[in-house]
C-alpha cells in the first residue's frame, strides 16, 4: 500500500511538472510579439489580443518594409482552390510578391492547397513538403484549428517563421494576420437588425465547427442579437461544413419549418449562394448574408439576390500577408496579431472600389 500511495504521488507529481513547463514555455504570453522558437500553445484568440495593431497602425510605427539581402522563397498553404476566396486570396500572395520584385527584391512564393476542406492531413504534407525544402517562410491558412500545428512545431524548430493567414487558428504560430472574425458576425448582425426593425426570426448556417472563424463569426452574430436586439429570435443554426449543396439543403428545411423566418446569416459565401437558391426557389422574401466577398456573392448583390456579404478583401489580405512576413524576415518586432480591413457590402456601396473603401496603399519599401 505504502509503495502504491508514493507511486500515485510521482505521478500527480510529474503532470505538474509538465503543466508547470508548458505553462512556462514562451515569456511573451498568448499575446506577445514574434520570436525564435516555440510560441505559447495556451489559448489563443486573436480577436482578443491587446497588443494586436491594423495596417495603418503597423505602417506608421515600423515604417518603410526592409529589403533582405539574400532570395527569398516564400511558401503559401491555403484550404483548398476549389473555394474562390481561397484562389483571391493567393492571388493577392502573387500581386504583393510581383510588386516586391519589381523593387529589386529577390522573391519568389508558391502557393498551394489541400485537395479539398477536409483534407487536413494533405493540407499537412504540403507544409511539411516546404519545411524539407527550406523555404524562406510560410504564410498558412489551415483548414482546423490543429491540423498543421505539427508542421508549425517543426517550422519553429527549424527556424523558418510562420504567418498564420486568417482562419483556422494555429496557436503555437508566432504571428497571425486577418480581420476580427467576431466582427463578420457583429456587421451582419447589426445589417440584418436595421433592415427587420429590431423583430423577427432568424438563422445561422455555420461553417465547420473546428474552424475558428467559424465559431467567432457565429458568436459575434449571437452576441450582437443578443445585446442589441431583443426582438429578434434565432430559431435555426446547424453546421454545413462550408458546402453550397449542403447550406441549400438547410436553407429548404428551414423555410418549410419557419414560414416567418426573416433572414439567414451563413457563415461564408459559398453557403450564403447555396440559401439564396433555397430562397429564390420558396419565392419568399428572405434577407441573405454572407462573408468574405467573393467575386460571384458580388455579381448575386448586384442581381438582388444576396443581400450582403462581409468583404475581408483576400486579394489585399494577401498582399499584406506578404509585406508582414517580409517585415519579419528583415528583424522587425512586429507584433503577434495584425488585424486585415473589412467592411459589409450591400447595394449602396457593390460598385464603389475596394481601394476606396479600405483606403489602400502598396507597401513602401526602404
Amino acid at each position: 500500500m505504502k509503495r502504491t500511495g508514493i507511486l500515485k504521488a510521482l505521478v500527480l507529481l510529474s503532470s505538474l511538472l509538465i503543466l508547470m513547463t508548458g505553462c512556462a514555455a514562451n515569456s511573451t504570453g498568448a499575446n506577445g510579439g514574434n520570436v525564435s522558437g516555440q510560441t505559447n500553445a495556451v489559448a489563443f484568440n486573436p480577436d482578443e489580443a491587446t497588443g494586436g495593431i491594423d495596417l495603418t497602425q503597423l505602417r506608421e510605427q515600423f515604417g518603410p518594409v526592409p529589403k533582405p539581402a539574400g532570395a527569398i522563397k516564400l511558401g503559401g498553404v491555403s484550404k483548398a482552390f476549389e473555394n474562390e476566396y481561397w484562389r483571391t486570396l493567393k492571388e493577392g500572395m502573387e500581386i504583393g510578391t510581383a510588386d516586391m520584385k519589381s523593387k529589386g527584391i529577390d522573391i519568389s512564393i508558391d502557393v498551394k492547397a489541400a485537395q479539398g476542406e477536409s483534407d487536413e492531413q494533405g493540407q499537412l504534407s504540403i507544409v511539411k513538403d516546404m519545411i524539407n525544402k527550406k523555404y524562406s517562410a510560410l504564410l498558412l491558412s489551415p483548414i482546423s484549428d490543429g491540423n498543421l500545428t505539427p508542421g508549425v512545431e517543426d517550422a519553429n524548430k527549424a527556424g523558418i517563421p510562420v504567418v498564420n493567414v486568417n482562419d483556422g487558428l494555429i496557436a503555437i504560430a508566432p504571428n497571425y494576420l486577418g480581420p476580427k472574425a467576431i466582427q463578420n458576425g457583429e456587421l451582419a448582425a447589426e445589417w440584418i437588425s436595421g433592415k427587420i426593425g429590431g423583430q423577427g426570426e432568424v438563422a445561422i448556417v455555420i461553417g465547420m465547427p473546428k474552424a475558428f472563424a467559424a465559431r467567432q463569426r457565429t458568436a459575434g452574430f449571437e452576441q450582437w442579437i443578443k445585446e442589441n436586439a431583443p426582438g429578434i429570435t434565432i430559431v435555426e443554426k446547424q453546421n454545413a461544413d462550408w458546402d453550397r449543396a449542403k447550406a441549400k439543403d438547410l436553407a429548404e428545411t428551414w423555410i418549410k419549418k419557419h414560414p416567418d423566418l426573416k433572414a439567414i446569416f451563413a457563415n461564408n459565401d459559398t453557403m450564403a449562394l447555396g440559401v439564396v437558391e433555397a430562397v429564390k426557389t420558396s419565392g419568399k422574401d428572405i434577407l441573405v448574408v454572407g462573408v468574405d466577398g467573393t467575386g460571384e456573392a458580388y455579381e448575386s448583390i448586384k442581381k438582388g439576390e444576396l443581400s450582403a456579404t462581409i468583404d475581408s478583401f483576400p486579394k489585399y489580405k494577401g498582399q499584406i500577408a506578404v509585406e508582414v512576413t517580409l517585415r519579419i524576415l528583415g528583424g522587425q518586432k512586429i507584433p503577434r496579431v495584425i488585424w486585415t480591413p473589412q467592411a459589409l457590402i450591400d447595394s449602396t456601396n457593390v460598385n464603389t472600389p475596394a481601394e476606396e473603401i479600405i483606403g489602400w496603399t502598396p507597401a513602401v519599401f526602404e
